[in-house]
């Protein structure tokens, strides 16, 4: 397979570089004109449209919304209706993403200062929030787990799923996903008409303060247009891995490594830096070797040729310098000595590090979270968490003698700026001397 190879000795590498990261964003005209649509409609016209977007686009034809809500008792019961094996894998992921979630809990704090005045934080969770789950044919109990178990480790109070069900057709694996995650309510409703519902709130479906999960353009573009309205975790763009390989490792891993974020979609983008050059002609045979085993061949394929990227690096500070560049959603560091290799990264969503780690145990399994910055993103974003689910409050309570300290300070400044009110307000508080 030809798959785009780069040297960082070339004239312009980091030129070429960066044209083929670029992707050409998910939205286009047909789908802004008709989210907006949706969107104005489910504002205007709350479960009437719903129920005809819901009929249009999933052929569920129901009379109320909330005939459209999943029972608890139905659940309950995905849990039986699942493998023993199944159960057992989505019970042991959730109890992992909680422990490791768990350790991200922030408190409030406060402290005195010398004149008896208190500042400090007030930490609370959100009230209600909307998760966003692909449906149909299309099964992420991951998701599920990584979306809904931050969420209430915060102390969600309400956690409200949304997930299509086109021709009533229901995932037990989803729904069983849910049960073990804590989810409170479920409506078979998706698109951008879920998202405007949780968004804006129907006669039946609660209004939420943040939306988060994956979907697809119709639903990036309706999270887009809905922020601000409520908060949303992000703008997922393609999935990507960046692989950082000494040429030590067996290199069938390294290709079955890079397929697993090719198989994601044709768009997803796959990369190796290696200071060996033929190492990465190691990796190339392995890839036609294993290639044609693989179910999703084509979509692979298809990845592999058009994003896919092979760059030999002149060692191993070098890759790190252009990995920090790229500032991956994944970065596998297969190398003898990933912590001092670490030392070097500064921007990345998840960093795996040592041969035995693969990125796709991180997916499922591992703890950490799996919603991740892309598209560059990891250079001022982070992975979803607790953190995401929670809202601080600043806290002052001043002291009679700070009332009268602070109120000098803030009048001068404030009357620099030409605000009388301000500067009064904080001298009505100056005790006389």
């Amino acid at each position: 397979m030809k798959i785009k190879t780069l040297t960082t000795l070339e004239n312009g590498f980091k030129q070429q570089l960066k044209s083929l990261l670029i992707v050409d964003s998910d939205s286009n005209d047909e789908i802004i004109v008709s989210v907006s649509k949706i969107i104005s409609d489910i504002r205007k016209s709350g479960d009437q449209s719903l129920l005809q977007f819901t009929k249009k686009f999933d052929g569920l034809d129901v009379n109320k919304v909330s005939e459209l809500e999943i029972s608890q008792a139905e659940i309950d019961d995905s849990i039986n209706k699942i493998t023993d094996a199944q159960k057992d894998a989505l019970e042991k992921a959730a109890r992992r993403v909680l422990d490791y979630h768990e350790r991200q809990i922030t408190t409030s704090w406060n402290y005195k200062d010398n004149k008896g005045s208190l500042f400090g934080q007030k930490v609370t969770p959100m009230d209600r929030v909307g998760l966003y789950v692909p449906g149909g044919k299309a099964a992420y109990p991951s998701s599920v787990i990584m979306n809904a178990i931050p969420a209430k480790v915060a102390g969600v109070k309400e956690l409200i799923m949304v997930v299509p069900t086109p021709n009533g057709e229901r995932n037990q694996l989803v729904l069983a996903a849910a049960k073990v995650s804590g989810v409170n309510r479920i409506f078979a409703i998706g698109g951008a008409q879920a998202i405007a519902s949780l968004a804006y709130g129907t006669e039946t479906i609660p209004k939420v303060d943040k939306i988060v999960g994956p979907g697809n353009a119709y639903v990036a573009e309706a999270k887009r247009r809905v922020f601000g309205a409520v908060g949303i975790d992000m703008i997922a763009g393609p999935s990507e891995i960046l692989i950082i390989c000494d040429g030590k490792t067996n290199p069938d891993w390294i290709a079955m490594d890079l397929f697993s974020q090719a198989e994601h979609d044709e768009l997803a983008q796959s990369i190796l830096i290696c200071p060996d050059k033929n190492y990465i002609q190691l990796v190339n045979n392995s890839i036609d070797k294993l290639i044609t085993k693989m179910s999703r061949e084509k979509i692979i394929r298809s990845s592999l040729q058009n994003r896919g990227i092979f760059i030999h690096s002149q060692n191993l500070d070098e890759a790190a310098e252009i990995s920090n560049m790229i500032a991956p959603e994944h970065l596998e560091l297969s190398v003898d000595e990933p912590e001092e290799l670490l030392k070097k990264i500064t921007h990345a969503g998840a960093i795996f590090m040592g041969r035995d780690t693969c990125e796709a145990v991180g997916d499922y399994c591992a703890g950490p979270n799996h919603v991740l910055p892309t598209s560059g993103t990891a250079r001022f974003s982070s992975p979803l968490g607790v953190y995401d689910f929670q809202k601080r409050s600043s806290l002052i309570n001043l002291s009679q003698e700070s009332a009268s300290v602070l109120g000098y300070i803030a009048a001068e400044l404030a009357m620099g700026e030409g605000l009388e009110a301000h500067a009064l307000s904080a001298k009505y508080r100056i005790k006389d001397e």
